[in-house]
């Protein structure tokens, strides 16, 4: 059953359940449905046929998943754009993409209207603070299209930390399969309260999360953004049964004194993602929450995202494990053939599943390159343990070759996370006359906290061998990240001098 007519039986059923809260505004299932309904229509109206492409440049809001859904309803494929990503980059994402659409915030009107002189294809711009709302309260008539397994439902432009952004085609099929296995994995059912506070036009807050409860018939509390504030407050208030948060921001709530202070006992799950969590974050968390688990989630948008996940059981256990693969998923270590390397041996991590995209938008060669028989090259190298657990030990291209030697950043990161002065670490790998490549380290300290060079360097020597340990290290205020979480190591890059 794809998502739409999912959303429409529990439109029918259960009606007058709530099915999200935004900013104290609870809408039901029925209005939620109706109002995705007369968008569609309303869509429809203006000529939009089947495989027809809308672009979302919007924040969180529940207006955000009525648009995706009124592309469900109707056949249209819908394209969330990062709203954080600069004019430039829109205009070519909607460029490349040709989208017959837009719909925005108020807050983009400037945006949007400078560069829809310059995309002749683009013939609708509508702003979700103007005409949208009238569109959705109407009464009017879709026509349901068929859709077919693999027609395209939505495309994610990839963040572009290498090049230029890559749109990923996901099916009806991917779509569905995704919020089943997601649902599955993480045992959600009615009575569950999704809270979002990471963009939804990332894949992750919109498939590993928001769609996947309502699949379930469960409800999504959104929040604009984290703010740890707020997110308290309003993790309490609307009686969250699940979070989902980057490590970043758990270092973050578990540094507030109203966390302790907060009524929060109706949670059952806390969910991370996007970059490891150290093992004292980890054992801090379940040390506040004992009766509330943990789970670790690994994926990218090329598998809607999902591939494996670690359950509460071996969160402390086996810490930086990615765990096991998810329903339905295949996933193998592989050597430079694809053949499947032994327990312990490190390779490409290789995903075969339902959730397996379609392919990249415009760019067969790529798409030949990624996927292969079915199974998605990840780009991620890791290891399988003697116990069939995951672990990642790092992006492919963020390898480094020291000497001959081959250096992991994620495995130097990881003694860093251990310092309990450090919030927040990130290395690479920087040119040397001798050595080829050495590893460099960039730390953030936490807030009040004090660290010398020589402290952190002596701590190194004593957990890795010496030409794992930094050649160079630097303090930053923060970590350039993209809008997933994800460290932006060619940022870093780019700052070194050669």
């Amino acid at each position: 059953m794809f998502i739409a007519e999912k959303l429409k039986w529990f439109a029918d059923r259960d009606p007058d359940k709530v099915i999200t809260s935004f900013k104290g505004k609870e809408i039901s299932y029925r209005d939620f449905y109706r109002k995705a309904e007369n968008l569609a229509g309303y869509l429809q109206e203006l000529g939009y046929l089947k495989e027809d492409r809308l672009a979302l440049l919007l924040t969180n809001s529940d207006s955000f998943l009525i648009c995706y859904y009124a592309c469900q309803i109707g056949g249209i494929t819908i394209l969330p754009i990062n709203t954080k990503l600069a004019p430039p980059e829109v205009e070519y994402i909607l460029a490349h993409s040709e989208v017959k659409g837009i719909i925005y915030d108020d807050q983009f009107a400037g945006v949007v209207h400078s560069i829809g002189e310059k995309l002749p294809a683009l013939q609708d711009t509508i702003c979700v603070k103007g005409k949208f709302e009238e569109i959705i309260v109407g009464e009017r008539q879709v026509k349901k299209p068929e859709l077919l397994e693999e027609d395209t439902a939505v495309i994610f432009y990839t963040s572009g930390t290498t090049g230029r952004p890559k749109g990923v085609m996901l099916t009806h099929k991917n779509v569905a399969a995704i919020a089943a296995i997601w649902s599955e994995s993480m045992e959600m059912d009615a009575h569950d309260r999704m809270h979002i506070v990471a963009p939804l036009f990332h894949c992750a807050a919109s498939h590993v999360f928001s769609i996947p409860v309502i699949y379930k018939g469960g409800m999504v509390i959104i929040e604009e953004a984290f703010s740890p504030e707020t997110t308290i407050r309003t993790m309490e208030q609307e009686r969250a049964t699940i979070f989902f948060g980057v490590p970043a921001m758990y270092s973050i709530l578990l540094n507030m004194p109203s966390l302790e202070q907060a009524d929060l006992s109706h949670l059952r799950l806390f969910c991370y993602g996007a970059a490891p969590m150290p093992y004292e974050l980890i054992r801090k968390v379940k040390t506040l929450f004992p009766d509330v688990k943990v789970q670790n989630l690994y994926g990218q948008t090329e598998n809607s995202p999902g591939a494996t996940t670690l359950k509460d059981a071996y969160a402390l256990e086996k810490v930086g494990s990615v765990g096991k693969p998810l329903p339905q998923t295949e996933v193998r270590v592989v050597d430079i053939f694809g053949q499947p390397v032994p327990p312990g041996q490190v390779g490409e991590i290789i995903v075969k599943g339902p959730q397996v995209m379609k392919g990249y938008l415009k760019n067969e060669e790529e798409t030949a390159r990624t996927v292969k028989n079915g199974w998605m090259y990840s780009g991620d190298l890791g290891r399988f343990d003697e116990d069939g657990l995951l672990y990642i030990v790092d992006r492919k291209k963020d390898m480094l070759i020291r000497g001959g030697e081959n250096v992991y950043p994620v495995e130097v990161e990881e003694v860093l996370y251990a310092i309990p002065e450090v919030l927040e670490a990130a290395v690479i790998g920087i040119p040397h006359e001798v050595y080829g490549e050495v590893p460099k380290a960039y730390i953030v300290l936490k807030e009040g906290e004090t660290l010398s060079e020589e402290a952190v360097l002596a701590f190194c020597k004593t957990q890795l061998a010496s030409f794992k340990v930094p050649a160079e290290l630097e303090f930053l205020d923060t970590l350039p990240r993209n809008a997933s979480g994800k460290v932006l190591k060619n940022v870093l890059r780019g700052q070194v001098k050669v």
